[in-house]
């Protein structure tokens, strides 16, 4: 399975998305890895703060990691999970790969310009006579962001493959 199918089973899985078109999703899921891609080759590398504690696993959640205030906090126990999990997979994927792409992951939506993904990705929420009110499309963002991450850290394994991985509870 490739990036694109796991973004069409992101997107399909989202609730406002679950009677969409496969055809619509699926160009969702491209536009919004091109967009991911884009940022990747133009952002330069930022140095942010990055601190490490645990409390990212809480009751039916996993917290990776979080931007805020201009600084990453990176969830020591999730990334133990996460490494675990791909370990009994047999995926290559490292904890310190698995924090750095975290890191970028966050660095992401701090940087991404959701007007512009929007425009790019051309949902129409609404129209008034001529006119149209430009929409939405929830979880595009998450997958431009995932895209960023795996280009950015050079991680082994998609981390679209690593969140669909997780959201069936292994």
């Amino acid at each position: 399975m490739n990036d694109v199918d796991l973004a069409v089973r992101l997107l399909r899985a989202t609730p406002t998305h679950e009677r969409r078109d496969e055809a619509q999703l699926r160009r969702w899921a491209e536009i919004a890895l091109a967009f991911g891609d884009e940022l990747a080759e133009a952002a330069e590398d930022e140095d942010v703060p990055v601190v490490e504690r645990d409390g990212g696993v809480t009751d039916g959640e996993l917290l990776l990691a979080e931007y805020r205030k201009g600084t990453v906090t990176v969830y020591r126990d999730s990334v133990a999970r996460m490494t675990k999990m791909a370990t009994r997979r047999g995926w290559p994927v490292s904890a310190d790969a698995l924090r750095k792409a975290a890191v970028a992951h966050e660095l992401a939506h701090h940087r991404i310009d959701v007007r512009e993904l929007n425009r790019r990705l051309g949902h129409t929420a609404a129209r008034l006579d001529r006119f149209r009110v430009r929409g939405h499309v929830a979880g595009a963002d998450e997958i431009a962001a995932h895209r960023f991450a795996h280009r950015r850290s050079g991680i082994g394994v998609s981390p679209l493959l690593l969140s669909t991985a997780l959201s069936q509870g292994d």
